[in-house]
This record gives structure tokens, C-alpha cells and sequence, in this order.
């Protein structure tokens, strides 16, 4: 039962019944004033809990905001881009969240701390000034009627007739007092029920508010959210098929490093230790250089480079090389040693230390040491050619597939018995036998078998359908730009294929193309497809990491041709076509430069790769690299939110080496490095509102492509002059300082992708490729 009235008429009773009412009235009230006070207290709490939330939410968004993932390689996928600015999204999130939260926080205090506060003072403290009144009048008025009683009755009549008027107003003003006191008892315990809620009430639909936009911020992001697991599923998958391809090569690489060095402008290099004579009674101390050798030149640079004094390079040394003799070990106290005369100074040799006999010999050997160590080579020859067997063999395959299976679930991923392929291999590539072969009506070869065996032949052709020397530039444009412009670019590459190569590949793609029209039963999407004919139609010259990276841009490529089959093959390319412009486009301010790892020199390798039939011959056989998900999802080769799921595709087999005689060994390992090939270049047409600004603000770096076995691409670059076209200040002693317009002499490509080396004022160093332009 809840507080009981109190009637106006029961304050002239003043019963005990009525003061018990009363004093319940007056304990309620003490009850709203404790709760209001413990209220004010827990909501300054939230506010300051709030407040450190925000910060904490804050904080964690700008370490959100600021991190950025670096890639591995010249360029990152659709994907990668949007898992790294997938941070910077979250961090926005989270920023306006606390946006909100911080209204929030500042609403509580005028919705619900003031106005409480407010009512705990004016209303409650009024109700207690009130009680203090009304007990003072309720002592004084009972003191004074007691008093009034005891006098006695042989007063004067007019003394107790004073004393009586005295009593009867001091008894109204009571009675007055106790209306108004019981009035306001009442007034407050009903006002309290809104004036207490209301605050509260705000409060909850301030928090409503936050909440709401935090769910609406949070639909917002929805579509960003589901695109990015999308993104992170592509990525697993590629990380998945690039593991097994790396693993696989760092196995290659163990069981025969010699065979695995990356081709290299220089015919040797390697750390020496190089004796250094002082003058006696000190003797002698050998220092570790890292040494460069170029046959042609007779260059001979080394750099003395310490890891233990934190990995500072010192000042490198060049010299002509006169000869090289081998130290015997009666003539110095070390083993593995050999001596190099420089022209500049005959009859002064340096002595220098390998690290073992072995490597010993093979610098022996490139230095054309007395005792060099002849290499045995074997050259082997490829079946299989781009010639009329080859098209034929082609055009019978695609013609029974199409006839046959191209409604097969997991067409061309499911690889035939390796037995069963090679025979049929045999069979189409001897033109005895080649057209007596029925594969559209024959049941002897399974449709896994012919796919398997038309993806073998290609890979088993002496270069790849789209070639060695196209091959970076068909991977730049996968790398960047808008999807048209990549359209653009790969077409433009396209006409500028072999006739053979070219139509061969129209052969391909067509088919592919109507492969893909049946994706629904067949589930081989345009993605899929990328993933199987990516490295079967581009394979790059050299085994490596980076090359392993570029599979996945290698994928992006055949989905443009797939899906731009039309237009790529049927008509020629614009012919206002730009060539080529560099990757390092930037804005006028100074472009980034490419970080250098001190120390880390890039091998390259002494053969390349015979791709010949290497099948095993077992039945149960199946490529883990082809057992790929076939739920891809859409195309890479466009700039979609949901890219393709995609995973490793599949790989080239091994083969025996193809290593020239010496002779050649040295022209074929003049090349320019990978990163400096046609990677270094790009086909993106960049829009700009002012185009003539924004052509003067791109300097252009195009190199020509050396072709296999020549060294005149390297030379067509070397010891030219390039000017500076923005400013650069040195980040390490091997780097050149520089302002806009400083010409710089004698400019080679540097061993450091993305750098070349020159000289400024009589002084040589490494400047970013991207800071210059050629003269």
C-alpha cells in the first residue's frame, strides 16, 4: 500500500494518526533524496567511464589509422589494396562512433546531471526548509499552550484574556504553517514522479541515439565488410598456392643452389676477404668485401661491407683487371686464396680469400684464372613448336572438348593420369599419328586426359605463348590503372605478339571464352580459368620469389583477355596508344622512394629451364597446385569490391637445365634485372583536368626490353646522363643529395631495384629511379 493523503483538515487535529502520515511523507522524500544523490553520483561516473572509453576507442583508431601493411613486389592486387585500406575504414568506423559517443557524453550532463541536481535543490531542499519551519512552530506552539495551561486562574481577567489571544494567534499561525507544509509534502511526491523521469527518460534516448547511429553506421559498413571477406578469402587463397610454389622452389634452391643464381649483369659476385697490408711490425688484417666482376669489361668493383658494424657499406673500389693466379697454400698461411693485378697499378697484387675451394674455383674460373675449372654443358632441344602439328594438336583438343565436356565440372583443373597424357602427347605431336588420333568420338581418352594434355603442350614449348620478352609489360597494366586502361594496354601488347604466337592465343581464348559461357555447370568461371592458363600462357623466364608474387597479376591478364576476347582479337589497337611510362608516376611533391636493404644482393641464376614432358606415371596422380576451390566469384582483371576467389594455380614442372657453353655464358647473363625490365613501366592513362600539367609532372623512364642472349639493352641505358626532376635528400652515405635540375653523369642501372647509380660533382652514389629523367 502506498503513502496515505494527508488532508488539509487533519492539520487542525493534528492527530497522532496524522503526524505518522506525515512523518512517512517525510521519509519517502529523505528515500528520493538518497537515490537522487547516489543517481547524480553513478551518472558522473558513466560520464568520466565514458569519456576514457572514447579516448581508449580514439587511440586505438588512430593505431588503426596510421599502420600500413607493406607487400611483397612492385605492385599489390585489388585485393591487397583493400585489406590495406581496410585499417584506415575501420579507423573512420571507429572515429565516428566516438563522434557520437562524445554527444552522448555531453548530453547526459544537461539531460539528466543538471536537471536532477536542479530538482534535489530547489524541490527537495524547499520541502526541508519547510520541515524545519513546521517543527519549530509545532514546539513552539505545544510549549506555549502548556505554558498557557499552568497559569492561574486567580489572574486578572485581563491578563488571561491576553494570554488567550496571545494562544488562539500563535495556534492560527500554526495551523497556516501546517497547510502549507502539508500542501507542499504532497506537491513534491507527485512532482517527483516527472521531474525525476524526464532526466532519465533523455538520457535513455540520448543512448538510444547513440545506438542507433552506431547501428546505422554499422549497415553502412556492411557492404565494405562483406567485400573485405571476400578480399582476405582471395588473399588466403593465393597465400595458400604461393606457399606450396615458394616451398617448392626454396626445395629446388636447397638441393642445388648453384643451378638457381638469378641472372645478373655481372658474370660473378660474391664476399671475398681482401688482405689489407699496414705498415710493420702490424702485419697484415683482411677485410670482408662484397666483389662484382664483369667479363666484357674486365670491371672489377668490391665494397667492404661488416655485419657486425651494424651493416654499413663502405666506399667501393673499381679497378681494371690485368690477371688472377691461384696461391698456392706454401706461399701463404690460408687456404683458398688467389691474387688480381689491377692495370693501374702493376706489380702490386691484392690477395683475396673464398670461402671455400669450391667457390674458389668458380671465381677462378670468371676471372679466367690460370686454373679455371671447365663446365660441362648440356643443351637440350624442345619437341614441341609453334608449327602446323602444334596448331593442330590445339585445335583437335579444343574441338573435342567442346564437343565432349564443356559441361564437365571442374573443367581443365582436373588433371587426367599422367600415363595416359604422355601417350597421348606421343601421339598428336608425331605427325605419323597425329591426324589418324579420334579424340570426339574415341572413349579411350577421357576429357581430363585431352585438357591435361593440350595445358602440357603449352607449357612444354621452348617460351611461352605470350613470350619472355612481353612478359613484364603484361603484368604492369594488371598491377594498376582503371579497367579500361588495362583492357587498353593488354590489348595493345597483344598485336605486338608473333603472328603465330598471336593466333594461337586467339585459338586459346575463344575457347576459353565459351568455357566460361557454361560456368553455371561447368563452375570454371573467368577467375578459375585465370588461375589454370595464367602461368601455362606466362611464364616468366626466371624461377624466383618475385616471379612466384607476379602469379597472381599472370592470372589477372588471361581473365582480360577472356572477358575482352572480342575486342582484343578482332580489332587493332588505337594507334594513338601511348608507349609505355614509367610506374613511378607521382605528384609534384617528391615521389617515394624504394626502401633498400642493406647488405641484401640479388643472385641470379646461371640456366634457365627446360619444360619438357615429365609426367609420373602413376594413376592415382594429381597436381596438388591445380586442386584449387572451384567457387570462385567474380573476375580479378576489373577493379570490383569482390574480387575472384583464387588459389594457387597450377605449376610448371621441372625439367633438365639448359646451360650455354662459355661462349655464350657471358652475353646471356648481361640482362637487366627484373625489377628494371618492363615491370618498371606502365600503361595507366591517367585522367587529369589539366593534361598538359599533368604531363609535365610525369617523367618518363622507358627502357627497352633486352632480348634473351644480348647485351644491347643494358648498354643502350649505361653511362647516360639524367636530370633531376624533384629534389632528394640523402637517407645514407651511398645516396646522392640532389636539387631539381642537377645533371648527373655516367648513369648505369644499380643492383637495387629501383635505384640507379650516377655522378654528382665528382662524386658517385645511388639515386631513386623515380627522381630522374633520362637526357
Amino acid at each position: 500500500m502506498g503513502l496515505q493523503p494527508l488532508e488539509f483538515s487533519d492539520c487542525y487535529l493534528d492527530s497522532p494518526w496524522f503526524r505518522e502520515r506525515v512523518r512517512a511523507h517525510e521519509a519517502e522524500l529523505e528515500r528520493t533524496n538518497k537515490f537522487i544523490k547516489e543517481l547524480l553520483k553513478d551518472g558522473k561516473n558513466l560520464i568520466a567511464a565514458t569519456k576514457n572509453l572514447s579516448a581508449a576507442q580514439r587511440k586505438f583508431a588512430h593505431s588503426l589509422r596510421d599502420f600500413k601493411f607493406e607487400f611483397i613486389g612492385d605492385a599489390e592486387t585489388d585485393d591487397e589494396r583493400y585489406i590495406d585500406a581496410s585499417l584506415h575504414e575501420f579507423s573512420n568506423f571507429l572515429k565516428n562512433l566516438e563522434e557520437q559517443r562524445e554527444i552522448l557524453a555531453l548530453s547526459v550532463t544537461e539531460t539528466l546531471i543538471k536537471p536532477l541536481e536542479r530538482f534535489r535543490k530547489e524541490q527537495l531542499g524547499a520541502v526541508k526548509e519547510e520541515k524545519k519551519k513546521f517543527d519549530k512552530e509545532t514546539e513552539k506552539n505545544y510549549s506555549l499552550l502548556e505554558k498557557h495551561l499552568n497559569l492561574s486562574a486567580k489572574k486578572k481577567e485581563l491578563q488571561l484574556q491576553e494570554a488567550d489571544n496571545q494562544v488562539e494567534q500563535n495556534r492560527k499561525h500554526f495551523y497556516e504553517l501546517s497547510l502549507e507544509y502539508v500542501c507542499k509534502l504532497q506537491e513534491i511526491q507527485e512532482r517527483k514522479k516527472f521531474e525525476c523521469v524526464e532526466p532519465v527518460l533523455s538520457f535513455f534516448q540520448g543512448l538510444f541515439t547513440f545506438y542507433h547511429q552506431g547501428y546505422e553506421l554499422a549497415k553502412d559498413f556492411n557492404h565494405y565488410k562483406m567485400a573485405l571477406q571476400i578480399n582476405i578469402q582471395n588473399t588466403r587463397n593465393r597465400f595458400e598456392g604461393t606457399r606450396s610454389e615458394v616451398e617448392e622452389l626454396m626445395n629446388k634452391i636447397k638441393r642445388n643452389p648453384q643451378e638457381h643464381k638469378r641472372a645478373n649483369h655481372f658474370t660473378m659476385e660474391g664476399y671475398l676477404y681482401v688482405q689489407e697490408k699496414r705498415p710493420a711490425p702490424f702485419g697484415s688484417s683482411w677485410v670482408k668485401h662484397y666483389c662484382m666482376y664483369r667479363k666484357e669489361t674486365k670491371k672489377f668493383s668490391m665494397i667492404p661491407f661488416e655485419h657486425r658494424s651494424g651493416g654499413k657499406v663502405g666506399d667501393e673500389e673499381l679497378f681494371v683487371l690485368t690477371y688472377c693466379t691461384k696461391r698456392n697454400t706454401d706461399t701463404i698461411d690460408r687456404r683458398f686464396c688467389f691474387d688480381l693485378e689491377a692495370s693501374d697499378r702493376p706489380g702490386v697484387p691484392v690477395t683475396m680469400q673464398a670461402f671455400s675451394e669450391e667457390d674458389r674455383k668458380l671465381w677462378m674460373e670468371a676471372l679466367d684464372g690460370k686454373e679455371a675449372v671447365c663446365i660441362v654443358f648440356k643443351i637440350l632441344f624442345y619437341s614441341a613448336q609453334l608449327d602446323k602439328i602444334g596448331f593442330t594438336i590445339i585445335k583437335k583438343c579444343i574441338s573435342a572438348v567442346e564437343t565432349r565436356g564443356i559441361n564437365d565440372q571442374g573443367l581443365y583443373r582436373v588433371v587426367g593420369v599422367s600415363s595416359k597424357v604422355q601417350r597421348l602427347l606421343s601421339l598428336l605431336m608425331d605427325s605419323k599419328t597425329c591426324n589418324e588420333v579420334d579424340l570426339e568420338n574415341s572413349v579411350d581418352w577421357e576429357v581430363k586426359t585431352i585438357t591435361s594434355a593440350m595445358k602440357q603442350y603449352l607449357r612444354s614449348l621452348p617460351e611461352p605463348l605470350m613470350t619472355y620478352e612481353l612478359h613484364g609489360e603484361f603484368i604492369v597494366p594488371a598491377k594498376s590503372g582503371s579497367p579500361e586502361s588495362r583492357v587498353n594496354a593488354v590489348h595493345f601488347l597483344v598485336h605486338k605478339l608473333p603472328e603465330k604466337n598471336r593466333e594461337m592465343l586467339e585459338i586459346l581464348v575463344k575457347h576459353l571464352a565459351n568455357v566460361s559461357k557454361h560456368a553455371k555447370r561447368n563452375l570454371m568461371t573467368v577467375a578459375n580459368l585465370g588461375v589454370v592458363f595464367g602461368p601455362t600462357l606466362m611464364r616468366p623466364q626466371e624461377e624466383t620469389v618475385a616471379a612466384i608474387m607476379d602469379l597472381k597479376f599472370q592470372n589477372i591478364v588471361v581473365e582480360i583477355l577472356i572477358e575482352n576476347h572480342e575486342k582484343i582479337f578482332k580489332t587493332l589497337p588505337d594507334a594513338t596508344f601511348p608507349e609505355p611510362i614509367s610506374m613511378s608516376v607521382s605528384p609534384p611533391n617528391a615521389p617515394p622512394r624504394q626502401s633498400r636493404r642493406q647488405g641484401q644482393r640479388i643472385k641470379r641464376p646461371l640456366a634457365v629451364y627446360n619444360l619438357c614432358l615429365e609426367l609420373d606415371d602413376a594413376d592415382s596422380h594429381s597436381s596438388p597446385r591445380e586442386d584449387t576451390p572451384t567457387g570462385s566469384m567474380d573476375s580479378l582483371s576489373s577493379q570490383s569490391p569482390t574480387p575472384a576467389f583464387s588459389s594457387s594455380p597450377p605449376g610448371l614442372l621441372d625439367g633438365n637445365h639448359l646451360i650455354m657453353d662459355s661462349g655464350d655464358l657471358a652475353g646471356w647473363t648481361t640482362h637487366l634485372p627484373a625489377q628494371s625490365r618492363p615491370s618498371m613501366v606502365s600503361w595507366m592513362n591517367i585522367p587529369s583536368a589539366n593534361p598538359a600539367a599533368t604531363n609535365a609532372a610525369l617523367p618518363t623512364f622507358f627502357f627497352p626490353s633486352p632480348a634473351p642472349g644480348t647485351d644491347r639493352a643494358v648498354e643502350s641505358v649505361a653511362h647516360r646522363k639524367a636530370r633531376a626532376v624533384y629534389p632528394c635528400e640523402a637517407e645514407h652515405s651511398s645516396e646522392l643529395s640532389f636539387q631539381i635540375g642537377a645533371i648527373f653523369e655516367d648513369v648505369q642501372f644499380s643492383r637495387e631495384p629501383g635505384w640507379l647509380e650516377g655522378t654528382l660533382n665528382g662524386k658517385r652514389g645511388l639515386i631513386p629511379q623515380n627522381y630522374v629523367q633520362f637526357l
